[in-house]
Formats: C-alpha cells, sequence, structure tokens
C-alpha cells in the first residue's frame, strides 16, 4: 500500500499554494474543478506523495494540533530564517541529539509544518 495524498481544505487557497509551492518547492502536478470547488494536487515530480489543497471558502483552521507533516531541508537554521523574513510564526530549533535539528511552522491553514 503507497499513500498517494494528503488533503488541505482552506479558504486560505491562494496563500496555500504560494507556501507549497515557494516554501515547500512543490510543483503543479493536477488541477481541476470538481463538486463546485477549484482542486490543485502539487508534488515533487518524482511520483511520491502530493498535497491536494481544495479551495473551501467555509473552511477555518485546518490543522490539527496533534497533526504534522515533516520535510527535509538543507538547511533547517537558513529555512527558519526564510520563514521569518516571509512573516511566518515559527517555533525555536530543536535539537535533541547532536545530528538532529528542527523547527516547527505553520502553513497559511492553520496545518503544523515540522522542517528537519
Amino acid at each position: 500500500m503507497k499513500m498517494m495524498h494528503i488533503t488541505i481544505q482552506t479558504k486560505h487557497f491562494a496563500e496555500e499554494l504560494k507556501f507549497y509551492q515557494e516554501i515547500i518547492g512543490l510543483t503543479i502536478q493536477h488541477e481541476m474543478n470538481g463538486m463546485g470547488r477549484h482542486i490543485v494536487f502539487l508534488g515533487d515530480g518524482e511520483g511520491g506523495m502530493s498535497i491536494e489543497i481544495i479551495d473551501r471558502p467555509d473552511a477555518e483552521n485546518s490543522g490539527n494540533q496533534f497533526l504534522s507533516m515533516g520535510y527535509k531541508t538543507e538547511d533547517a537554521v537558513k529555512m527558519r530564517e526564510t520563514l521569518i523574513e516571509k512573516g511566518y510564526e515559527v517555533s525555536e530549533i530543536v535539537s535533541p541529539m547532536p545530528q538532529i535539528r528542527f523547527f516547527f511552522a505553520k502553513d497559511p491553514a492553520g496545518v503544523t509544518i515540522q522542517f528537519m
């Protein structure tokens, strides 16, 4: 069994697309209008798991306090600085072991993202 995608329904559709394209580095793989909603699938172009973003004006915070998605980055400190410069709220760097460093941020829909 293979995980196909994670769905985020949000009233912050444009900001959500921008976050996953500019910050995470995903590209639009498929776009459609279904069930009266604009739907976009973003991925890495290598057939891995994708993010499905659905424009849903009545969706409030799409995040769950106990759910997060993790992304590996080349440099967690630099990524944190970039997010701060772009106005995102981020946590402090956590380093439970010398070789592990990560922090958390919220995407525009309120989903917690861990950058490692």
